[in-house]
């Protein structure tokens, strides 16, 4: 397996692709810390390439992924075509899932989060820098030691953690 250092983001581009901006804005600006190196980075998308074309480059970025983020919205349970193909890869290609609920819920949110990963190894959290930031930062090891422990089902972090970050 190719060394993987980069973060795959997953939204509902029609309805949520701010949310994915405002990411891109918090990692630009020098006044925070949140860093991710972006799988959306590579092999570029053309927007006339046809749907096998997109999931091959999608794979591509996929298999250089450390850790998959998948914002949670409004609509994004009921997205098969890629959003949910997405989060099949991801799976079958054992990368932690952080699943970012955009309504502010800091654990799993049993009306939006897609059926594919309601049962899954999943951390879920609230739509912010800082959470975000530290999710990036230690799920992967936390995910790692949960598995080979046996664990599975969604995760969160406590109220601690929250008020830690100042949150």
């Amino acid at each position: 397996m190719p060394y993987r250092n980069k973060t795959y983001v997953c939204f509902d581009a029609d309805n949520d692709i701010h949310y994915y901006r405002l990411m891109l804005a918090w990692k630009q600006d020098d006044n925070t810390n949140f860093r991710f190196h972006n799988a959306h980075d590579l092999n570029r998308l053309l927007p006339t390439s046809n749907e096998n074309t997109i999931k091959r480059k999608l794979r591509e970025r996929l298999l250089n992924t450390k850790a998959f983020i998948v914002l949670i919205g409004e609509s994004t349970r009921y997205l098969y075509k890629f959003v949910r193909w997405e989060m099949e890869q991801a799976l079958g290609l054992d990368i932690p899932i952080i699943a970012v609920n955009l309504n502010g819920r800091k654990r799993k949110d049993e009306n939006r989060c897609p059926p594919i990963i309601r049962d899954e190894l999943v951390v879920h959290i609230s739509f912010n820098a800082r959470i975000v930031q530290h999710a990036l930062e230690n799920w992967t090891t936390a995910y790692d030691n949960l598995k080979q422990k046996g664990k599975s089902g969604a995760h969160y972090y406590g109220r601690e953690i929250y008020q830690k970050l100042g949150l």
